[in-house]
């Protein structure tokens, strides 16, 4: 297969696979979403789930959550891992979105990669789930799966992503990387993987990937 041919198989696959696509995370504006994906941090999208109910009971704007103390905060999200760090990025975030932006979360991956503990990946999720602006954020799911697919060379995050980009049309990006994270999770996961499911890897997958799974099965 050419590249362009494995590009269409993985598009092709996915959209059989996941023709309406989830979002992993629960929210009900770009502010909750903001959260959320801050929360989700080395954190499973299920805990954050768990947690952000309990969270935005007490706060689901800027405005009320400045009323909570960092502490507060820290006492609520704790299970979330992280939670010194995330706690202050919470308050910090949501008093800069009052002083600067109206209460508001900024349509701009500039605004938001200056916000205490916003980095590319969360900006770009929020860009692209809240504002429909297309971008492709790379979790560790699309990480792994582009490197095993044979589509970047694994070195950063940032290749990857710039690979992504370069490889799938811009208007399915935003539909791609959730159907990437959810075939990941379901059919190629880190651990406990199963090449037989994988029809993707098994189909365009790294021929030393290939050959270091059936090494790993050889009894």
């Amino acid at each position: 297969m050419t590249k362009q041919e494995k590009v269409n198989f993985v598009i092709n696959t996915l959209y059989k696979l996941y023709p309406e696509i989830p979002i992993p995370l629960d929210h009900k504006d770009p502010y909750t979403l903001l959260i959320a994906v801050l929360l989700s941090a080395q954190c499973t999208d299920v805990r954050v789930n768990q947690i952000t109910p309990l969270l935005f009971e007490r706060a689901d704007n800027p405005f009320d959550m400045i009323k909570m103390s960092v502490e507060e905060i820290k006492d609520i999200i704790r299970p979330c891992g992280l939670s010194p760090m995330k706690s202050k990025g919470i308050y910090g975030l949501s008093k800069i979105l009052i002083e600067k932006h109206n209460g508001e979360v900024p349509q701009s991956f500039e605004y938001l990669e200056e916000l205490p503990a916003v980095g590319h990946k969360t900006a770009s999720v929020v860009m692209s789930q809240a504002f429909g602006v297309p971008a492709f954020p790379v979790d560790t799911h699309i990480h792994r799966l582009m490197y095993r697919w044979n589509l970047t060379n694994g070195k950063s995050v940032a290749q990857t992503e710039k690979d992504a980009k370069r490889l799938f049309p811009e208007e399915l990006w935003n539909d791609l990387h959730l159907q990437i994270i959810w075939y990941g999770r379901e059919y190629s996961p880190a651990r406990g993987w199963d090449l037989e499911k994988d029809i993707i890897t098994k189909t365009i997958g790294r021929q030393s990937v290939l050959n270091d799974y059936y090494k790993s099965k050889k009894p």
